[in-house]
């Protein structure tokens, strides 16, 4: 009996927790929220599939958009400015140039591309699917 109490303390944690996380992510996001609420480690242990459903439906409650991205799109190793694909990089290698001539860091280039596809409507007005415009 003590065991089941417990287990249920623990879930009304984890479900407040991401309560409050999406709630507060809903209305503002920005990379210095995500910072305050120590959002990496916290989400993990929490559930993660659950708290993107709750951003997701309290995104649309807020009137903000929500869009989600392939997890394994290369954002890293695509160019931000022409599109080229540059293919893998190891880790090391946190800058790199693209043949148009734009210098890239890693992490930039990645939340530009990451930012991009999520800004991206995927249909045009008759529903039909179109490519991404980076």
């Amino acid at each position: 009996m003590r065991a089941r109490a417990i287990h249920a303390k623990i879930a009304n944690r984890r479900k407040d927790f991401l309560h409050k996380a999406s709630a507060k992510l809903a209305e503002e996001v920005s990379p210095s929220k995500l910072a305050q609420i120590r959002m990496a480690k916290s989400v993990h242990d929490a559930g993660w599939s659950r708290f993107v459903a709750m951003l997701e439906y309290k995104a649309n409650q807020a009137g903000r958009r929500f869009g989600k991205i392939d997890r394994f799109a290369p954002t890293s190793q695509t160019c931000s400015v022409c599109g080229w694909l540059d293919g893998p990089k190891p880790l090391s290698v946190r800058e790199w140039t693209c043949p148009c001539g734009a210098v890239h860091d890693r992490d930039v280039n990645a939340a530009v591309n990451v930012l991009a596809q999520g800004r991206w409507d995927n249909s045009n007005a008759c529903g039909a699917q179109v490519r991404a415009c980076l």
